[in-house]
């Protein structure tokens, strides 16, 4: 039986926990997180109904009632297991008080670029809604000049070089639905520069299959998972375990082109 998304990144998970013993703490919740994404998805998967209106302006209503009456065990476990910062918001969210749900839920789901931590907290509850719903529509074809996802029109989180006759290919993910699709490579998919000496491409040792794309016209970076380099590499997953790499790029003056779920 194939195995899910989740359980895709949750075994990914552990085997970088064991590779990576400095980000060991941060894949420990990314794993504990996508188990409790992977029940959401279920649960949802049987509740709502087939004929439920598609939309990435807002979350209807039927499906806004599932999801509030969720979210409560959501934050009792991001409390429990989550880091210091999260688990302190979570056991906040739930004080009397502070229980206005739907209001904070669909607020999050309109945001495409959070900035704060209680936007990337709800954003990591609604993530598998939104990739349920994306996974029941046919995606238009995605804009070829601009990175934007053709589902939730945010901006990808990573990017991923697949096997393709002689070379690879690229295909951007949004790490929010996860749709993929196709992108130029010699393109930054922040502003749309071609010119080839403003596209400067770097990688670590340590991470000889993760490239950091950075774009000397827009200031922006994304990292790129080479499969043809590693073939057990989950995109969403090495581009979190990757974290020096965002420091590095940071401290070169690069902003990240689109945080991960946990902020990153």
């Amino acid at each position: 039986m194939p195995k899910s998304p989740w359980q895709r990144r949750i075994q990914r998970a552990q085997e970088l926990i064991e590779q990576r013993a400095f980000a060991a703490e941060m894949l420990g919740f990314f794993a504990d997180l996508a188990r409790i994404q992977e029940e959401l998805h279920r649960d949802l998967e049987r509740v709502i109904e087939q004929h439920t209106p598609i939309s990435t302006e807002g979350i209807c209503e039927q499906d806004l009632t599932t999801l509030a009456s969720k979210f409560g065990s959501y934050l009792s476990v991001v409390e429990k297991h989550g880091p210091k910062l999260l688990s302190r918001l979570a056991r906040d969210l739930q004080t009397p008080g502070r229980n206005n749900w739907p209001d904070l839920l669909q607020e999050a789901w309109r945001v495409r670029r959070p900035s704060g931590a209680q936007e990337f907290l709800v954003q990591a509850f609604l993530q598998p809604y939104a990739e349920l719903l994306r996974s029941r529509i046919s995606l238009p074809p995605a804009e070829s000049r601009y990175a934007i996802c053709p589902f939730c029109r945010r901006k990808p989180s990573v990017g991923v070089l697949r096997p393709m006759g002689e070379g690879a290919a690229l295909s951007l993910v949004c790490g929010f639905c996860a749709a993929e699709w196709n992108f130029r490579r010699l393109v930054c998919p922040g502003c749309g520069e071609e010119n080839d000496k403003k596209l400067l491409v770097f990688t670590a040792s340590d991470f000889d299959y993760i490239r950091v794309a950075c774009c000397e016209t827009c200031k922006t970076y994304i990292k790129t998972i080479d499969l043809t380099k590693n073939g057990h590499g989950e995109p969403l997953v090495d581009e979190l375990a990757s974290a020096s790499l965002d420091l590095w790029a940071r401290e070169h003056g690069y902003a990240k082109l689109q945080p991960n779920l946990l902020g990153m």
